[in-house]
């Protein structure tokens, strides 16, 4: 059968078109969770105004995590992720969050204030971060590893962005900081509201969907299948090490010869250079899921990262500033870069009536997580100093085996004759 230059071009379209889609949504994530750490950039500011001490501004940023756990649990438990479109669902939370960041710049008067504008801040983000998944796997199903690696790596990139905005603008008045971060959130949401939804989904059917219709399968259903657990496992160890490495990232570069051997850089240059490198190993290890598997590059970066942490905790007393420096560029590059793949994995496993809610629960489960490994590793680090990351090394070592006993248990026994 002969197929027509036409035809092979509209053939051709959507993967193009897909291409395309992918590059739009990693965009407006960038700028949707750049609400995410707004407070922190703004930090000096903060301080000055409020006369707020630095763990004020941690409870700004946990409150935000308070929010993104409650926002992505509501998501999942009441099948709101499914339910409605999900390009409908970050337009409105990246409107509604840049509202509230908006907010908290103009009205915030104190720290009461400004920690329920926080805590609004993160369930809006709850519908951006998640529902940016979503979209990715409705519009680019083919290579979901490659794809999500791009939105991990814009995720990486605003994460340490506060850290360049306090080298280069400390000037700067902290609301402007503020304002320019809900200016970006409504260029996302503009941005998902001219894509719209993928075509390899299922769409939302709304909450008026017809009563006789099939029940929709549960969230919980999802930690049936074998496959989605291994790669929960493997997404709950890399969450423990992840945000307190990011957390802690700072003083682990004040603490060692690292400020003193690269005074130029300063502290906060460090960290956004240790940080956004992460970007770089999402992109890489997006490139490497399309050879070999979302599995394996997963479980080497989780691997690596857990190296380095135990190499870290081991040695940093006799390595020299410039090998510190190497180490943590390698763990910066390591601890992100198996996040996009353990999701990938996830979003794979799941049917797709599943997706959206299956995702938002993992998101939840791990952001939960994060919070008890913060308060851990930060307190810790009060009491003993860099040998706080010891603490960081048993995730990767639980997310590496209970990956391997979840595969092991999801394969079938062979057949009696």
């Amino acid at each position: 059968m002969r197929v027509s230059a036409q035809d092979s071009g509209r053939a051709d379209r959507p993967a193009r078109r897909g291409g395309g889609a992918v590059a739009t949504i990693a965009v407006a994530q960038l700028f949707g969770t750049s609400l995410w750490f707004s407070a922190n950039g703004a930090a000096p500011g903060l301080r000055h105004a409020w006369q707020a001490s630095a763990a004020d501004i941690g409870w700004l940023t946990s409150a935000v995590q308070a929010g993104f756990i409650l926002g992505t649990l509501t998501l999942a438990v009441a099948g709101l992720a499914d339910r409605y479109r999900a390009s409908r669902i970050f337009v409105a939370s990246a409107i509604a969050g840049a509202l509230f960041n908006a907010a908290f710049a103009w009205f915030a008067e104190g720290l009461a204030s400004g920690l329920l504008l926080r805590f609004l801040v993160g369930v809006c983000l709850a519908g951006i971060y998640p529902m940016g998944m979503k979209l990715i796997v409705g519009w680019a199903p083919e290579r979901t590893g490659a794809a999500l690696a791009q939105l991990v790596a814009m995720l990486t990139l605003g994460t340490a962005l506060p850290h360049l905005l306090r080298e280069v603008g400390s000037d700067w008045p902290w609301q402007w900081i503020l304002l320019a971060s809900s200016a970006l959130a409504l260029l996302g949401a503009l941005l998902i509201h001219r894509l719209g939804d993928g075509p390899h989904l299922p769409r939302g059917r709304g909450a008026s969907a017809s009563r006789g219709a099939e029940r929709r399968p549960s969230v919980f259903e999802a930690f049936r299948i074998p496959r989605f657990r291994a790669a929960a496992w493997g997404y709950f160890g890399h969450m423990w090490e992840l945000y307190a490495f990011w957390t802690v990232v700072p003083l682990l570069v004040l603490h060692t010869p690292l400020a003193g051997q690269y005074p130029g850089l300063g502290v906060s240059g460090l960290a956004f250079a240790i940080i956004a490198v992460g970007a770089l190993g999402c992109l890489v290890g997006g490139v490497l899921s399309r050879r070999v598997g979302s599995a394996r590059v997963a479980l080497a970066a989780l691997a690596l990262s857990g190296a380095c942490a135990l190499v870290f905790a081991l040695y940093w007393r006799e390595l020299s500033a410039p090998a510190i420096g190497l180490l943590l560029l390698l763990w910066g590059a390591t601890v992100v870069a198996d996040s996009p793949q353990f999701s990938a994995l996830s979003a794979k496993a799941c049917p797709p009536a599943l997706v959206g809610a299956a995702l938002a629960m993992q998101n939840s489960i791990g952001f939960s997580i994060t919070v008890v490994s913060i308060a851990a590793t930060t307190a810790l680090f009060e009491h003993i100093g860099l040998d706080a990351a010891w603490l960081l090394v048993p995730g990767p070592v639980v997310g590496l085996l209970g990956f391997a006993l979840a595969s092991r248990r999801g394969v079938a026994p062979p057949r009696a004759p």
